[in-house]
């Protein structure tokens, strides 16, 4: 299956504008009506869960026989389920598993103050647990700046700085201290067994297939940016055709980095669920992000070229019409099988057909820039070779993200069809 589409009737390709607009307009609002019912849903539901979560670990305080085993440290699984219990499944986890790593560090490494403060008498002891302070709190805190550890282990490295402070300045003898850990390390892990139950036994939200919907659905974002800014340009009233540009989906891409970034490290510590296994390639889904991100960035040039007050003649803006709608077409039909091909799960199978196709739409673009427009030695001609260039650029930039999309492909196991 060939990723170029013929044209042969110029309406066929750009259909009237009137009823277009306004079946986008009714698109628009359908698919944000959608969304925020979906988002919504969801929000209710993750509230719902948390509520049951709160219900469950109060339990401890409610129940004499479970308040008799834990006392007053039983507030330390309430606060567990607070500050641990994260909207998706993959992030509960992590965080909790951070917490209780950092708790038992923290906890240790205090206690091991304490027991060496105690004996130095009243003057060594403040000397020693102060020193301690300084030189674990700043070593931990240096290590929280650190990007690679920022990014994956910041919050572990704040559960031990806090455990330790508060362990090593307490003054409790040795003996106090190691009954008041292990107290609150039973309550901290009753709080995040409820955690984990309720999270991922009532309806789960997952960071991956979040990631994975994310990344699919920006394809035809994209797509329908090029398509609305090769309209305007083309159009006969272009004034018009520059208000029907939406270029808030490109804007909110060149955004995604961060939450990209969170997601797929939150997915990295999921469990196998649906088609996403252990060790599944989320990486790649980072790297077709930043390729996604630059090309967000050169359609929002071409959209500042299509909306730019210096503008060729119609007369010029004719002679590469045909073609650049046909390559147009070709580019957002492209675009839209490779987010359909992540979305479904499905092996590129036109991935033979697909590169030299986008080959030849540079090319057909080179000849464009450099035979019809040669004679033309006005602004006017900068005007359109610089729309030229873009275009190309485009044309260069999914040919790339066409081999990540087959390589992600070929790495995550998807079937062909």
């Amino acid at each position: 299956m060939s990723t170029t589409m013929d044209i042969s009737n110029e309406k066929e390709v750009f259909p009237n504008h009137e009823k277009k607009n306004k079946l986008l307009f009714l698109s628009n609002v359908r698919y944000f009506i959608d969304k925020h019912r979906e988002q919504h849903a969801k929000k209710v539901i993750h509230s719902i869960k948390v509520g049951t979560a709160l219900v469950l670990v109060s339990l401890i305080y409610l129940l004499d026989p479970l308040f008799e085993q834990v006392g007053e440290n039983a507030m330390w699984a309430i606060m567990t389920v607070v500050v641990v219990y994260d909207f998706y499944a993959g992030a509960t986890l992590s965080k909790g598993l951070f917490r209780g790593i950092g708790t038992i560090l923290g906890g240790g490494l205090g206690c091991l103050a304490a027991i060496l403060a105690d004996d130095f008498g009243k003057t060594g002891n403040t000397i020693v647990v102060g020193t301690s302070v300084f030189i674990f709190g700043g070593l931990a805190t240096y290590c929280r700046m650190i990007p690679s550890i920022k990014k994956k282990y910041d919050y572990g490295f704040m559960i031990f700085i806090l455990t330790f402070s508060l362990v090593a300045v307490s003054g409790l003898r040795a003996d106090k201290i190691s009954k008041l850990a292990r107290e609150r390390l039973t309550t901290i892990g009753m709080g995040y067994a409820v955690c984990i139950i309720t999270n991922f036994l009532i309806f789960p939200m997952w960071a991956g297939q979040e990631l994975h919907h994310l990344t699919s659905s920006r394809f035809n974002k994209l797509a329908c940016c090029i398509e609305e800014c090769m309209e305007a340009y083309f159009s006969v009233n272009q004034k018009e055709g520059q208000k029907n540009i939406n270029i808030s989906s490109c804007k909110s891409i060149l955004h995604s980095k961060s939450s990209d970034e969170s997601l797929a490290n939150f997915a990295r510590w999921e469990p196998w669920h649906g088609n996403f296994g252990f060790y599944y390639p989320w990486e790649k889904y980072l790297q077709i992000g930043e390729l996604l991100r630059e090309l967000a960035a050169i359609i929002l040039s071409l959209q500042a070229c299509v909306q730019s007050p210096l503008q060729p003649s119609t007369r010029l803006q004719r002679v590469i019409e045909e073609k650049c709608n046909n390559i147009g077409i070709s580019l957002i039909h492209t675009m839209r099988e490779l987010g359909e091909s992540i979305e479904k799960m499905r092996s590129v199978q036109e991935k033979v057909v697909m590169l030299p196709g986008l080959q030849s739409i540079k090319l057909e673009l080179s000849i464009l820039s450099t035979s019809e427009l040669r004679a033309i030695e006005n602004v006017e001609a900068f005007t359109i070779a610089n729309f030229l260039f873009l275009l190309m650029e485009i044309a260069d930039k999914l040919k790339v993200i066409a081999k990540e999309v087959d390589e992600l492909g070929d790495v995550a196991g998807f079937h062909s069809k």
